[in-house]
């Protein structure tokens, strides 16, 4: 933790008055961009929150009134907006496939920079126009972006829902097109596949319970807090 960041103040007696809190964070490469955050903010989790081989969900922190779970991406919003998680960590993709009105979302955070895409093989490029598009059908697991994304451009989407392996829906195909997150574009690359429009630019969000922040608002507003300074800090 950096000497010019103080600990997040949290008094005992109110966290008596409530549950603790509990934290999301998403498994693989954000979790690893958003760890020295965490440290900035105070927060130090149990030793094997960093082995990625744990099988553990659930971990204690530092904190006794804090724990955090560390699960899937596209679940955090999800134990988010139940209440199940009273804070967590998410890239705007997700929040714009779910669009769940119980989070706000107050913070940027600057990591996991990418981009939502849609890509077709290289030979179709040549030959094809997407301004000239009427009718797709693509391959992604965000439905609900893709419709909206191609409605607006006056486009019907047919979505064939897949949860990896995307790349290969052109060459086997099911589909020519399909939409994923593209960060340096080399598995589009070694796919055969080139990105043809860009749908949204994607970091990851400090997201929040609406109802926590109605009900615990010194408390959630103070972590919001410690966040932005964390960020700022970087």
């Amino acid at each position: 933790m950096t000497a010019d960041i103080v600990p997040f103040p949290h008094d005992p007696a109110a966290a008596g008055a409530n549950e603790p809190l509990v934290l999301a964070v998403p498994k693989g490469r954000i979790l690893k961009e958003l760890r020295p955050i965490l440290d900035r903010v105070g927060i130090d989790p149990e030793p094997d929150f960093d082995d990625e081989d744990s099988r553990k969900l659930r971990f204690a922190t530092n904190l006794p009134h804090l724990s955090i779970v560390r699960v899937r991406s596209f679940d955090v919003a999800t134990f988010v907006a139940f209440g199940a998680a009273h804070a967590g960590i998410a890239g705007n993709d997700v929040l714009l496939e779910f669009d769940f009105p119980e989070i706000y979302a107050p913070l940027d955070l600057g990591i996991g920079r990418c981009r939502l895409a849609v890509a077709e093989p290289a030979d179709l490029v040549e030959r094809d126009d997407p301004a000239r598009w009427s009718h797709v059908r693509v391959a992604t697991k965000y439905p609900g972006v893709t419709r909206r994304h191609f409605a607006a451009r006056g486009v019907q989407a047919e979505c064939v829902k897949l949860n990896g392996a995307l790349e290969l829906a052109p060459a086997l195909g099911l589909c020519q097109r399909i939409v994923d997150l593209v960060s340096t574009g080399a598995t589009l690359k070694a796919n055969g596949l080139v990105e043809v429009e860009t749908i949204a630019e994607v970091t990851s969000r400090l997201i929040v319970n609406r109802a926590a922040f109605k009900t615990r608002p010194d408390e959630m507003s103070g972590w919001i807090g410690r966040f932005r300074e964390a960020v700022r800090a970087a």
